[in-house]
């Protein structure tokens, strides 16, 4: 005769519900990219509304040096998974992500910070209508005394370019979509540097476009920061950096700007 389970054990071996599981689409319209490590705790649910989006949508998932288990939840949950078993570096992410993609529309996001479906829709549908990347509008903290070195660094190379009107919108800035045309012609390699992809994509002529905003700042956890410091707001300036470095390389230290009736032949 077997034995009866207590109520008490019963309530502890009773069956989880399964959790949310995705099926990526064979010929996607969308395809999203989500680099990722050590995310486990969020990842599901990054997943779970990107996936949303669009009725035919991939996720990827690109596990960037993960060793806690996050690869294998967005397996489980039926991501496409790319394993990086050694960290590559910030952004990279992206370039392979991007690379792997089906989609006709790029959405970028990322694992750290759950963003709902609702606010990834306006970048993809601005895409199918026309524009070739569409950025978030936040733009950060403008309203301070000192002004975050990101944040004057967007604004800076916008102006440099010449497209003054996206002010800090920025490809630095998740989430942000874009064109397949737009990433061939930009290079996927080149997504590793945001701010050098964007560059790049205002002059080739794109139509890079802020349409949606987001407000990351609530929500992004700022692990690792020492006495309010950001430990990768260097890398973002040497970014920029790079970026004002590709851009004066393929339009002159004038940055295609007119000297007017200067003549520095006359200046001693």
């Amino acid at each position: 005769m077997s034995k009866r389970i207590p109520a008490r054990t019963a309530k502890r071996v009773k069956r989880r519900p399964l959790p949310f599981m995705i099926r990526n689409a064979e010929s996607p319209k969308v395809s999203v990219i989500i680099p990722a490590m050590n995310e486990r705790k969020t990842i599901g649910a990054v997943i779970r509304q990107s996936y949303q989006v669009h009725p035919e949508t991939e996720v990827i998932v690109v596990a960037n040096g993960s060793t806690d288990g996050t690869a294998e939840i967005a397996q489980r949950i039926g991501a496409k998974v790319i394993h990086l078993p050694n960290a590559l570096g910030h952004d990279v992410g992206r370039s392979v992500g991007a690379k792997e993609a089906q989609g006709e529309i790029l959405l970028f996001t990322d694992a750290d910070i759950v963003i709902k479906t609702k606010d990834f829709i306006p970048l993809t549908k601005a895409v199918e209508d026309g524009v070739d990347v569409a950025l978030n509008k936040y733009l950060g903290p403008t309203g301070k005394t000192h002004v975050h070195s990101v944040v004057l660094a967007k604004h800076a190379l916008n102006i440099l370019v010449s497209n003054p009107k996206l002010k800090g919108a920025s490809l630095t800035t998740i989430p942000h979509a874009m064109s397949r045309y737009a990433m061939d012609l930009i290079g996927a390699d080149n997504l590793a540097v945001p701010p050098k992809a964007q560059a790049i994509a205002i002059n080739k002529g794109l139509n890079v476009r802020a349409v949606h905003e987001v407000n990351v700042g609530k929500s992004n956890p700022r692990r690792g920061r020492t006495k309010g410091k950001d430990p990768i707001e260097g890398l973002i300036v040497g970014d920029h950096l790079e970026a004002i470095d590709w851009f004066i390389s393929k339009t002159g230290v004038r940055g295609n700007r007119s000297d007017l009736t200067r003549n520095r032949e006359s200046v001693w």
